[in-house]
């Protein structure tokens, strides 16, 4: 196990390799990893750690995902210079629900288990707090761990700089009443995941079997940080990041990192990943390494269908025969080009390409650009001066979409 994943370049340290090695390969291990309600939806930087605990899954260990209904009401310090803003227990309670319906989704309901660690950090009184665990931490260890040290410059509230006792205090549960021996984080989470261990050692004995396990920073081979695009996050979520928009995320992807998210996020066999390798140094234009990956983590985070649904958006894009795609599929492929709201009625061409829509400055312009076969109704091109467009006759009455020239499309949502 431990070797497949240092082959996938997805182990950053491990607090104790030789130890963890002998556990894994002894017996089904349970392992967890946390995620604090912040938001109502995981984002494809979040998949980085899941996507090791899936691995485990995978092989007939057991994960445990903590939502962090306790943490996530606190905030932690990592990678920020100032303050998370507190959230409202009930914004806590949505983001909750939200993450736990995306976790479902991606491991199931078998040999996984869900925990919130609201229902046992809520318990701790204030004096228990102190005398139980605060004794156990000391400051200037506390003050040395990175996630805390990047943060003295400008300073730190007591409320984050406790962070990494509460997250202690999660791992000695899991340890205690879920038999958890493994915790895995991003290479920021080191901190608080020795501390759990330190913690664990001190009230159970040094011979307790914990370990934790981080994965690298992901960089892209520009440097610049994985997961984000000039919009912005890529959600998991389909109505923040849409199925399409995700598909066309990874299709994306420079030859230079294809190989390692290949690794990284999807389950295919080294010999597989192999092949596509090689198809990136022999056939790059054919960008099958790409599409390989696009289909894979699009699958595993939204289902075959949405795959296929991608694939058929794509098509008809490049290929411009738009009247194949549904009216769901045109709002997933053409969520981010230009729009414009028209009335359900119908209407002569040039009138809608001049007062409705301004694609075009004049009607003069207009006649000519329609004349030249420039303009396309719903992937038509349209030569008729005469035309009237009826945007009842198109994807249930809800769009039309007129292109000029080769690429400038421009959506029309038709108002009910």
């Amino acid at each position: 196990m431990i070797d497949e994943l240092e082959w996938r370049n997805a182990v950053n340290q491990m607090t104790d390799e030789a130890g963890l090695r002998d556990l894994v390969k002894e017996k089904k291990i349970s392992l967890y990893c946390g995620v604090d309600p912040t938001g109502d939806s995981l984002h494809i930087g979040h998949l980085i750690p899941f996507m090791m605990l899936k691995r485990f899954q995978q092989a007939g260990h057991h994960p445990v995902i903590v939502i962090g209904g306790g943490t996530g009401a606190i905030g932690d310090p990592s990678g920020k210079k100032s303050e998370r803003v507190l959230q409202t227990m009930t914004q806590v309670k949505h983001n909750e629900d939200a993450l736990t319906g995306q976790m479902e989704n991606l491991f199931g309901t078998e040999n996984f288990k869900i925990v919130n660690n609201y229902d046992w950090l809520s318990k701790i009184s204030l004096l228990d707090f102190l005398r139980d665990y605060g004794k156990l931490f000391n400051v200037n260890t506390m003050l040395g761990k990175e996630i805390v040290a990047t943060r003295l410059e400008v300073g730190i509230s007591y409320t984050e700089f406790t962070y990494q006792i509460l997250q202690s205090i999660d791992f000695l549960t899991l340890y205690k009443e879920h038999d958890v021996q493994l915790q895995i984080g991003g290479a920021d989470q080191w901190g608080n995941i020795t501390s759990g261990t330190d913690l664990i050692h001190r009230q159970e004995g040094q011979e307790a079997k914990v370990y934790g396990l981080t994965i690298p920073l992901m960089l892209k081979a520009d440097g610049t940080k994985f997961g984000k695009t000039a919009g912005g996050a890529v959600w998991l979520d389909p109505e923040k990041t849409t199925p399409y928009e995700f598909y066309q995320f990874w299709v994306n992807q420079d030859d230079r990192d294809v190989v390692k998210y290949l690794k990284y996020f999807t389950f295919l066999s080294k010999t597989e990943i192999a092949e596509l390798a090689e198809k990136v140094k022999t056939e790059p234009e054919k960008r099958e390494a790409q599409r390989r990956l696009a289909e894979e983590v699009t699958e595993f985070v939204h289902g075959k269908k949405a795959v296929e649904q991608a694939e058929h958006i794509s098509k008809a894009l490049f290929s411009g025969e738009l009247t194949a795609l549904t009216a769901e599929e045109i709002e997933q492929g053409f969520k981010d080009m230009p729009s414009v709201t028209i009335a359900n009625e119908v209407r002569p061409l040039v009138t809608l390409l001049v007062d409705d829509t301004n694609i075009e400055p004049s009607r003069r312009q207009a006649r000519e650009d329609i004349k030249n076969g420039a303009i396309y109704i719903n992937g038509q091109r349209q030569q008729d001066l005469d035309f009237e467009v009826d945007p009842s006759t198109s994807f249930d009455g809800q769009f039309v979409i007129i292109r000029k020239g080769k690429k400038k499309y421009t959506l029309l949502r038709v108002k009910h």
